[in-house]
C-alpha cells in the first residue's frame, strides 16, 4: 500500500458497565467525539468500517448493525462496512479504513468498535466467546493446548464462571512456562503493572492498584492465571478518523495528527507448536516494521492484547522486545512499566481498562494517539515517538486467528 495516511481524530467512552446505555448510544459518543476531536463534521466522512459482536450476539441484530447504530448520530449516506474479526474487530475496521484512504476511495474514513457484553445473564455474555474458536471441532482444540504441557494437579483446577478463552490462555502459559520456565510471580508482576497503570487512567473499567501478592492470592480462574490476571467483561466504545495527508494539511487539527508508518493484518496457519518465529503475532509484527521502516528497539510506547498477563508476556516476546522464551523476566524486571526502557500498556490494557471485544483495537490506537500528542497526564511516557499496538483475535488450532499490528508515528 502506498500514500500517506494520518490519524486526525480519535475517540472513546469509558470502559466498564453501561447498564442504561444501548450499544447504538455508545458507537455514536465514540464517532461523534473521533469527528469532532478531528476538527471535523459528520459530512466530511467518506465510509465507515463498523466493528461489534455483542449487537449480533446479545442484541439479536445479526445484519446492518453499524447502519443502525450510526444513523440517528448523523452517519447517513455513506458507505457503511460491516466487521467481524473476534476481538481483532476493531483492528480490522481500522485496518479497512487505512486501505480504503490509500487507494483514493475517500479522503476521510471512520472506523468504529462497539460492544455491550455486560447484561443481566452473565452465562450469556461468557457463551459470546465460545463462537471465536472452530466450534465443530472445540473439545479436540481445547484437549490439543491442553496437551502442550504436563497435566494440572486436581487442586489447582479452575474456579468460578469464566470464559473459554481463559482457559485457552492458561493453557498457553503453563506450555509457555514448561518450555521457558516463566513463573507465576512473572505474570502477577505484568497484572500488577497494568493495574497500577490503569490508576491513572480516566477510561478503565478498573482503577485499583495491586500488589503482586494480591495478584497471586486472589481467586484462581484457571491455573496459573488469577482474577486480576485476566480482562473483565466490559462495555465501551471507540473510534478513530484516519484521512489522507493532504487532506491533514488542509486541517488546522493537522498540527495534532499521528502518522500511520504501518499495518498488518495476517491469519494464521498450520505451523508446528515449537516454531515459534512463525507465531502469527510475530509474523504480524514483522511485517509491520518493514512497512514503517523501523524495528523494535525504535519503539518508546506499546500497546497489546493482554486478554490475560501471558498474552502480553507472548506479545512482548513476538514484538521483538526481548527474545522469546525471555517476556515473564523482561517484564518483571520493570522495563515495561511507566519509566521503564519501553513501557506497554500504560493504558491499563485489557486487564484493567476493560475489553469491549470489538471496541479493543481502536482503544489501544486511542490511547497511543494521546500518548503522541503528550496528552497523557500521569501515565505519559515522556517523548513517545514511535508507538506500536498489537490486537488478536479469536483461536484456531494454537495460536490465534487473526492479529493486527498498526505502527504510528508523532505529528511533524
Amino acid at each position: 500500500m502506498s500514500g500517506e495516511v494520518m490519524v486526525l481524530g480519535v475517540g472513546a467512552t469509558p470502559f466498564g458497565r453501561h447498564a442504561d446505555t444501548s450499544a447504538s448510544e455508545l458507537a455514536g459518543r465514540a464517532a461523534i467525539d473521533a469527528v469532532e476531536d478531528a476538527g471535523l463534521t459528520r459530512g466530511d466522512v467518506g465510509a465507515v468500517f463498523y466493528a461489534t459482536v455483542s449487537q449480533k450476539a446479545i442484541d439479536r441484530q445479526h445484519m446492518i448493525p453499524g447502519q443502525i447504530a450510526l444513523r440517528p448520530y448523523g452517519f447517513g449516506g455513506v458507505p457503511v462496512v460491516n466487521v467481524e474479526n473476534a476481538c481483532a474487530g476493531g483492528a480490522t475496521a481500522l485496518w479497512l479504513a487505512i486501505a480504503h484512504v490509500r487507494a483514493g476511495l475517500s479522503e476521510v474514513a471512520l472506523a468504529v468498535g462497539v460492544d455491550k457484553l455486560v447484561c443481566s445473564d452473565p452465562a450469556r455474555s461468557l457463551e459470546v466467546f465460545d463462537g471465536a474458536l472452530d466450534v465443530a471441532h472445540r473439545d479436540e482444540t481445547l484437549a490439543g493446548l491442553a496437551s502442550l504441557s504436563a497435566p494440572v494437579p486436581g487442586e489447582l483446577g479452575s474456579q468460578g464462571e469464566r470464559s473459554v478463552f481463559m482457559e485457552i490462555y492458561a493453557s498457553l502459559a503453563r506450555a509457555h512456562m514448561e518450555r521457558f520456565g516463566t513463573t507465576e510471580f512473572e505474570l502477577a508482576s505484568v497484572a500488577a503493572k497494568n493495574h497500577a497503570h490503569s490508576v491513572h487512567n480516566p477510561w478503565s473499567h478498573f482503577r485499583k492498584p495491586f500488589t503482586v501478592d494480591e495478584v497471586l492470592a486472589a481467586r484462581r480462574v484457571a491455573w496459573p492465571l488469577t482474577v486480576p490476571m485476566c480482562s473483565p467483561v466490559s462495555d465501551g466504545a471507540a473510534a478513530i478518523v484516519v484521512t489522507t495527508a493532504d487532506f491533514a494539511r488542509r486541517h488546522d487539527s493537522s498540527r495534532r495528527a499521528a502518522r500511520v508508518l504501518g499495518c498488518s493484518l495476517v491469519s494464521g496457519t498450520d505451523r508446528a507448536a515449537d516454531d515459534v518465529e512463525s507465531h502469527i503475532g510475530r509474523r504480524a509484527a514483522m511485517s509491520a516494521y518493514e512497512e514503517a521502516g523501523v524495528g523494535p528497539g525504535d519503539v518508546d510506547v506499546a500497546e497489546v492484547h493482554d486478554a490475560t498477563a501471558f498474552g502480553e508476556v507472548q506479545q512482548v516476546e513476538n514484538l521483538g522486545f526481548c527474545p522469546i522464551g525471555e517476556g515473564g523476566a523482561w517484564s518483571a524486571s520493570g522495563a515495561s512499566s511507566l519509566g521503564g526502557v519501553r513501557p506497554v500498556n500504560p493504558s491499563g490494557g485489557l486487564e484493567s481498562r476493560g475489553h469491549p471485544v470489538s471496541a479493543t483495537g481502536l482503544a489501544q490506537v486511542f490511547e497511543l494517539v494521546t500518548q503522541l500528542r503528550g496528552q497523557a497526564a500521569r501515565r505519559q511516557v515522556p517523548g513517545a515517538r514511535i508507538a506500536v499496538a498489537e490486537n488478536g483475535g479469536g483461536l484456531y488450532g494454537i495460536e490465534e486467528a487473526v492479529a493486527a499490528v498498526t505502527i504510528l508515528g508523532g505529528p511533524r
